[in-house]
């Protein structure tokens, strides 16, 4: 996966927990904060469900395209 820089303008107490993680850790801090933001977005679940899943990359594209049909025809 691409890693794009970017800068964050964020509370104090809040990057201090974050050093404070990442040194308890041994890890850095983008990687604590990337973590976090994964987990709060819900992608960490993402990619453990898609990891179990039992579709190949065409079944689960199928899928995708049936979901969206179905959707659009439930708005007209």
């Amino acid at each position: 996966m691409a890693k794009v820089r970017t800068t964050l303008t964020i509370d104090d107490e809040v990057l201090r927990a974050v050093k404070v993680r990442a040194a308890l850790a041994g890890r850095g801090d983008s990687e604590v904060i990337e973590e976090a933001l994964r987990r709060d977005l819900g992608l960490d679940l993402l990619e453990r469900m898609w990891q179990r899943a039992a579709l190949s990359a065409e079944q689960a594209d199928e899928l995708a395209v049936e979901a969206q049909h179905a959707t659009r025809r439930r708005r007209r």
